[in-house]
C-alpha cells in the first residue's frame, strides 16, 4: 500500500447519498467515486459513521492506508457559516446550529474544510477545468435554482455569513398571465427560482394544461398527478412537442435574462450551466434560449469585446461533473487549503 503520500478526501452530503471522491498531491484523483447513504435525517453522528465509512472505501479503492488522507473537505445541504449549520433543510433538527465542521475536525483528527452543495458543485467544475485560471459561476436549475462563484485560484466566494450567491431568490421582471407574481418556496413572490426549477415547471405546466389550445394535449389524457407530468415533460420536449418547448424556452429565456443581471455585478467570464438538463439531447436548444435572454438584457460590452468583437467577453458552457462535481470540488479545496 502507498503511505507516503498526502490525499485529500472531498464528502458530499446529500439527502440520501454520499458522494465521495480521493485526489492525490497533485489534484488528480486517486480511485473511483466512491457513494454510501447518507442517513441525514437521523441525525448527524449516524451520518459521520457514514463518512467514516466512505473515507474507508476511499481508502481501500486508491490501495492507501487511510492514515494518508491529510485533508477533509465537506458539503451539506444547507446554508453554514463557519461550519455551523443555519437552515434545516432537509436535514434532522440536531444538525441546525451544530458545528459539524468542528465535530467531524476532531473526530477525524483531520482538518475540515466545509461549505454548501451549490459552492461545491461551482469549484468541482472549476477543478475539472485544469486549464480554466480566471472566475466562473455555477448556475444549476434543479428542485431549486442554484449557483456559485469561485474566484480566480480556485476559492469560492461564500460572503460573510456564507450566504453569498442564493441567486435562485433574484427577483426578475416577469409576471404570470394574469399579472401576478409566482409564488417562491423561500415565501416571497417573483424570485428566478419561481420561474426557473422543477416547481416552477410543475405550476407552469398546469397553467397551460387548464388552457383550451392544450385540451388535447397527451399529457391532458391522464389523471396522473402535476407532478408525474412534469416528470415527462423532457421526453415531450426532447420529441419536439409544441407545448414541452414553448415551457422550457421560457424558462431558459428567464434564466439568461437573470445571468446578464448577474454578470453585470460579478464579470465572471465563464458562466457554466448544470443540473439535470445538461443531460438533455435538447440541450444545445436550450443554451440558445440561454443566450437569447443574455442577450435581451446584458450591455454589449458583456457579450463581446469593444476591442475586439470577434471575443465573447462571457461564455457559456455546460456542466461536466455530473453527480460527481461537489465531491470533487470539496477534495480540490481540502488539496488547496491543507497541502
Amino acid at each position: 500500500m502507498k503511505s507516503n503520500a498526502s490525499y485529500f478526501a472531498g464528502l458530499d452530503i446529500g439527502g440520501t447519498t454520499v458522494k465521495a471522491v480521493l485526489v492525490d498531491a497533485q489534484a488528480e484523483q486517486a480511485g473511483a467515486l466512491v457513494e454510501v447513504r447518507s442517513l441525514v435525517k437521523d441525525g448527524y453522528e449516524a451520518t459521520f459513521r457514514q463518512l467514516e465509512l466512505a473515507l474507508e472505501q476511499l481508502a481501500a479503492g486508491a490501495g492507501i492506508e487511510r492514515g494518508a488522507i491529510a485533508g477533509i473537505g465537506l458539503d451539506v445541504p444547507a446554508p453554514s457559516s463557519d461550519g455551523v449549520i443555519w437552515g434545516r433543510a432537509n436535514l434532522a433538527d440536531d444538525w441546525v446550529g451544530t458545528d459539524i465542521r468542528g465535530l467531524l475536525s476532531a473526530r477525524l483528527g483531520l482538518p475540515v474544510f466545509m461549505t454548501n452543495d451549490g459552492n461545491a458543485a461551482a469549484v468541482g467544475e472549476y477543478a475539472m477545468r485544469k486549464e480554466h485560471t480566471s472566475s466562473l459561476m455555477l448556475l444549476a436549475p434543479g428542485t431549486g435554482l442554484g449557483g456559485g462563484l469561485v474566484l480566480p485560484g480556485g476559492r469560492c466566494y461564500e460572503g460573510v455569513n456564507g450566504l453569498a450567491l442564493e441567486v435562485g431568490h433574484v427577483s426578475v421582471p416577469f409576471r404570470e398571465d394574469d399579472g401576478s407574481l409566482p409564488p417562491c418556496s423561500c415565501g416571497l413572490t417573483g424570485c428566478s427560482e419561481a420561474w426557473v426549477s422543477l416547481m416552477a415547471l410543475r405550476r407552469r405546466l398546469a397553467l397551460e394544461l387548464a388552457k383550451p389550445q392544450w385540451a388535447a394535449h397527451p399529457l391532458n389524457q391522464t389523471d396522473a398527478p402535476i407532478a408525474d407530468k412534469a416528470f415527462r415533460l423532457r421526453d415531450f420536449a426532447q420529441h419536439g412537442d409544441e407545448l414541452a418547448v414553448s415551457i422550457f424556452r421560457q424558462q431558459g429565456f428567464i434564466l439568461g435574462y437573470l445571468i446578464a443581471d448577474l454578470v453585470r455585478v460579478f464579470d465572471p467570464g465563464l458562466v457554466v450551466i448544470g443540473g439535470g438538463l445538461a443531460e438533455t439531447s435538447f440541450r444545445d436548444l436550450f443554451m440558445t434560449w440561454i443566450e437569447e435572454g443574455f442577450a435581451d438584457r446584458a450591455w454589449s460590452v458583456y457579450r463581446f469585446s469593444p476591442l475586439d468583437s470577434s471575443q465573447a467577453t462571457t461564455r457559456f458552457e455546460w456542466a461536466i461533473g455530473g453527480d460527481a462535481a461537489a465531491a470533487i470540488g470539496m477534495a480540490y479545496a481540502a488539496r488547496e487549503l491543507f497541502q
